[in-house]
Formats: structure tokens, sequence, C-alpha cells
């Protein structure tokens, strides 16, 4: 099986180039193992051995610790979810408080501060994520942090701006959306097709390359008007939104496939990875969608 998906095509044992305990390769999907006659990965027989009662056989140079569940998955993303909350909490509390209507200054640099290094950081990090091989739980422990860093900075800046628990709405509707998207996976058996795979991510990536040149412009003054509160900053935080449930859509589908093929417990963590940006996407374009509506 071949992804379209950066965050899990290069995950070498969801395209079938792992191996498994005996050297075949394994095929993502349906975890059969094919042996070629005569490959020169077959393990030499002079190094066969009965093994250990009570420990299973794996290829050299590979340590395995069971294969991914969706318990295991579930146990990553919600650690992945925790540091990002708290790290979004502490930002909240310990930058200036900000009420009656009034933003000084110094708050007002502190939240941009928080948001530019915090979204920065987040941005390299995911880029490293989505291209990095074997996935690595720090750097994304790591990421969420960042990203909880910008979250709290950028959902404290609109709490100020529309007040009325404009956040607590966005959460709720976020997690709604979680709900919502994975009972209708569930239940109308929904399958992912290629050309559906890369549309997704076509426009993902088309909106990613339309936001970085709006940061692009702005540093010189001029706005393209993507995130603005008007009627083309509506549609873009629509359209965004619709994206982030396409998102999860794929990512449910690695899942599901990954644990019928069997990967490693570690790709528990790029599972985890995946639905945690699919959340914030949606949190991020609910947020806006909100504030939009209130003005």
């Amino acid at each position: 099986m071949q992804s379209n998906n950066p965050v899990f095509r290069n995950s070498e044992e969801f395209n079938g180039r792992a191996s498994n305990a005996y050297g075949n390769q394994v095929y993502g999907g349906s975890g059969s193992a094919y042996q070629g006659y005569g490959s020169s990965t077959s393990p030499d027989p002079s190094t066969w051995g009965v093994g250990t009662p009570g420990t299973s056989q794996t290829a050299p140079g590979r340590l395995s610790t069971g294969p991914m569940t969706i318990d295991s998955v579930v146990q990553k993303t919600g650690l992945s979810l925790l540091v990002l909350l708290v790290a979004a909490f502490a930002t909240w509390v310990m930058t200036p408080s900000i009420g009656d209507g009034l933003i000084t200054q110094t708050a007002a640099n502190q939240l941009y501060t928080a948001m530019a290094i915090g979204g920065l950081g987040a941005f390299g990090l995911s880029l490293v994520n989505s291209f990095k091989r074997v996935i690595s739980p720090a750097l994304v422990l790591i990421f969420c942090a960042l990203e909880g860093v910008a979250l709290g900075a950028f959902s404290k800046f609109f709490e100020y701006q529309y007040g009325d628990g404009i956040v607590i709405q966005a959460v709720i509707g976020t997690f709604a959306a979680f709900a919502g998207t994975l009972a209708a996976y569930k239940f109308f058996d929904i399958k992912v097709s290629s050309k559906f795979r890369m549309g997704v991510m076509a426009a993902v990536f088309g909106m990613v390359g339309l936001s970085i040149l709006q940061v692009v412009v702005g540093v010189f003054g001029s706005d393209l008007g993507f995130y603005g509160l008007t009627p083309l900053g509506f549609v873009f935080s629509l359209v965004g939104l619709v994206l982030g449930i396409f998102m999860l859509i794929l990512d449910f589908d690695f899942v599901e496939n990954g644990v019928k093929a069997g990967l490693p417990e570690r790709e528990s963590w790029r599972a985890a990875f995946g639905l945690t940006v699919s959340l914030v996407w949606i949190y991020t374009n609910l947020l806006r969608l909100l504030a939009i509506m209130r003005r």
C-alpha cells in the first residue's frame, strides 16, 4: 500500500518496505508475507535457531515491541493532546492578563512572540516528523509542546477580542467534529481511494502555500485577506475546516490499515502525530469561523 499522505508515506512498515520476523517483506493492508526465491534478503539457514521459550524471534537489528493496536494509538494520542493542552494552559496563565477591553503593548508583544516562536517551531518539527522514516516519540511530544504554546497565545488573543466563551465553543466543536467524523467513517464504512488522498493532500499543500504567502506579503504591509474577518476569510476558514475533517478520514484509514497489517507499536506515534495535526487544523479554522460570525 502506498500512501499519498506525507505523514504516512515515509513509514517503511506502512508502505511495504518492512520485514517480518522471518525476513519476509510485509505489504501494508493485508499483513501477508511474500518471499522471492533466491532473494538476497532471505535469512541464511545456518543462522536459524530455535529461540528461547517465551520470546519472539525478530529480524537482526530490529527490536519488536509488539504490533500497533487501537489501544496503543489511543494512548499515544491522549498523551500528545495532554502535552499540547498543558503547554497551552501554561502559556495562557504565564502571559499577561488582559481584560476590560484593554490590552497593553507589552501584553500584545508577548502574545505575538509566543505565537511566533511556538508556531514556527511547531511548523519546522511538523516537516521533520512528516518526512522522517522512523518516527521519533520525543520529536512528536516537542511538536505538541510548541504547538500548545502557539495555541495558548492564539486562543487568549481571540478570547480577549470576542469573549463569551469563544475558545470553549471552538474546543467543544473540534471534539464534536472528531466524534462525528469517526462515527461516519465507522458506520458508513468509508473507503479511502488514492484519488481522494491525492486530492486532500494537494488542497492541504495549497492552503499551506497560501498561508505562507500571506505571511510574506504581511511583512511588507499588505494583506491578501485569507485570515481577515471578511467574506474571503470566511470561505478560506470554511474550506480549511472541511479539509481538516478529510484529514481525519485519512488518519482513521492509516490506523485501520496499520492495525490490520500488524505495524510495529512505534507507528502509533505516527498516527498520534497525524491526529493531533488534524485536530489543531480543525480548531484554528473553527475559531476563526466563530469570530467572523460574531462580527
